[in-house]
């Protein structure tokens, strides 16, 4: 397994990221939709917590209002996530071959590359996902044309540099803890994966250190994205800096907090899941691509022998 080059652990993570992408979303959509109700304007207003708008998602649109934006989720997740694990699978194996590059860096330099080159994916996702999420009509493929009439190209990146200023310090915590809890965990077993119970337990701490500390630019990006200039003749928020600032005059504290217990139990499920599912697919993967090149070795060494 040591053998294998910088691109094939690229390949590999990459097809094992893409199916845990796709698998991990689908399953915690719901609580997404909560905390993007809980974090868009008027919402103080409007719900008295997770509970009071799950109860009013649930009275007004039923079971469907849940899953709003699905399809763009699973489609974006699929392709963000492979090349988000692809990228950072490339920078870990990279930057482990490079002379004198420290080891404990490898992680999160690794993270923060998988989240600049996925987020260029990610954030058009997210703004349909969450413009759905927020009530806007139709299905995704709807919400995307609209946008594009309305606001061209950079309609769909709104809210980018929130993400990405949530993403990175998001990305580089969870990825680095688990990564670091990773090999702890190998380093005490002997072994060549992890037990599933140290991937859920490990994934699970790792979101939820790295939500709780990011939440506020989480809230701005949400708010940036969920905007529209369908109900004013121009946008509410811009900027980031002036988004938080105006957050916290209007709403304080409870303001750029806002949606945290959704997304913590969302962040510690979504990663819990995650890594356990990447770590299955990846373990898969990898043991039939060794078993593959090793039949093809035996191949070549039987032809010759002839």
């Amino acid at each position: 397994m040591n053998n294998l080059t910088v691109l094939e652990r690229a390949a590999i993570g990459a097809a094992a990221g893409g199916i845990a992408g796709a698998f991990t979303y689908a399953c915690l959509h719901p609580l997404d939709t909560i905390k993007t109700r809980l974090q868009t304007r008027g919402a103080a207003e409007a719900y008295k917590g997770s509970i009071d708008a799950a109860v009013k998602i649930l009275q007004s649109k039923g079971l469907a209002g849940f899953y709003s934006g699905i399809s763009a989720v699973i489609v974006g997740s699929m392709v963000s996530s492979a090349i988000y694990f692809g990228t950072c699978e490339f920078g870990k194996s990279f930057l482990s071959k490079v002379a004198k590059f420290p080891p404990l860096l490898v992680p999160p330099v690794a993270g923060a590359m998988g989240n600049i080159v996925s987020s260029a994916i990610l954030v058009p996702k997210e703004v349909i996902t969450q413009r759905m999420q927020a009530g806007a009509k139709g299905r995704s493929w709807n919400v995307l044309m609209r946008t594009l009439e309305r606001d061209g190209l950079k309609g769909l990146y709104v809210g980018y540099s929130a993400a990405l200023l949530r993403n990175l310090p998001s990305g580089v915590i969870n990825f680095s803890t688990f990564e670091y809890l990773r090999v702890a965990w190998l380093r005490v077993s002997g072994q060549d994966s992890l037990e599933p119970w140290q991937s859920v337990s490990s994934g699970a701490l790792a979101g939820a250190i790295a939500a709780a500390l990011t939440t506020p630019m989480d809230v701005v990006k949400t708010r940036l994205m969920t905007q529209s200039r369908e109900r004013a003749a121009a946008f509410t928020y811009e900027g980031v800096t002036r988004t938080l600032e105006r957050i916290w005059i209007e709403e304080g504290w409870a303001g750029v907090t806002r949606g945290m217990g959704p997304r913590l139990l969302h962040s510690a499920c979504f990663s819990a899941i995650g890594f356990f599912a990447f770590e299955t697919a990846r373990f898969e993967i990898l043991k039939r691509h060794v078993a593959n090149k090793q039949a093809e070795v035996l191949e070549v060494e039987v032809d010759e022998k002839k």
